[in-house]
């Protein structure tokens, strides 16, 4: 779009610019060259594209205060005409919001909410704006509620545990991950869970996280992956170990050829050493 354009013009002009040597004029040559351009441009796009109308600023109270009653009327006849549809909630929530009524723009959410509580762009939308608004609190509750009513849905657990690290609070998100490892979820999230705790270099915790973890998710390949953890942390001991308890848990009749390769190279690396 324009943006990209601009840059672009600006960056070639300043470039001839260079070329040239001095520029006479004390405006930058980028400058001229653009406005010229831009002004062509304008004059082309008014043949594409109809202006939008332009955006009210309004100063005096009372008009503000009809505008925003017509808009609410406009968004309530919406929601009246179809509850169900999510978007109008989700329109009339930001609008309200951009506004700065987070009273009321939260009142919007928890109606959405009513109707729909098992949307998900609901509930991300509506902890977003908490969260834009530093409403930590707030926000908290409300992953809190949305994780509770749909464990299923990992974006939430997810973006709940990242708000938490990102405010410095890890105990808060240990407890937030330890809640969603309840719930026996995919892979991926007990490798969010191992790498945040090594992010601290909390090995024991990640040994820990690991040790459920092969319980609910005992592949071959996840064994071999909790070995390899040991081994990259530097405990020859405890790698060992792992193998001969996942050899153990798959039995001599169930013993993979991933995990008998994976066992045999480690004891042939330790020999090397």
């Amino acid at each position: 779009g324009h943006k990209f354009w601009f840059a672009t013009a600006t960056m070639a002009a300043a470039g001839k610019a260079g070329k040239m040597g001095k520029v006479k004029n004390k405006a930058p040559a980028s400058m001229q060259v653009t406005a010229e351009q831009l002004l062509r441009e304008a004059k082309e796009r008014q043949l594409e594209v109809v202006p939008p109308p332009p955006k009210q600023k309004i100063s005096d109270p009372e008009e503000l205060q009809e505008y925003r009653l017509r808009k609410r009327k406009a968004f309530e006849d919406e929601i009246r005409k179809n509850r169900v549809l999510v978007t109008n909630w989700i329109k009339y929530a930001q609008w309200e919001d951009s506004q700065q009524e987070l009273e009321r723009a939260r009142s919007v959410y928890e109606r959405a909410l009513d109707v729909a509580h098992r949307n998900v762009t609901v509930w991300l939308k509506y902890a977003e704006m908490e969260m834009r608004r530093k409403q930590i609190q707030h926000a908290r509750n409300i992953w809190d509620r949305a994780v509770s009513i749909q464990p299923r849905a990992s974006q939430f657990w997810y973006k709940y545990t990242y708000m938490e690290e990102m405010l410095g609070n890890v105990a808060g998100a240990r407890q937030v991950f330890e809640r969603w490892m309840q719930w026996q979820p995919d892979e991926q999230a007990w490798f969010s869970y191992i790498k945040m705790e090594l992010r601290y270099k909390e090995v024991e915790r990640a040994r820990a996280v690991y040790e459920a973890f092969v319980m609910v998710h005992p592949d071959v390949k996840n064994w071999i992956r909790y070995a390899r953890f040991e081994l990259t942390h530097g405990n020859v001991p405890s790698a060992r170990k792992v193998y001969e308890r996942a050899v153990e848990f798959f039995g001599d009749d169930h013993l993979e050829e991933q995990l008998f390769v994976a066992f045999s190279r480690f004891e042939e690396q330790q020999k090397e050493y």
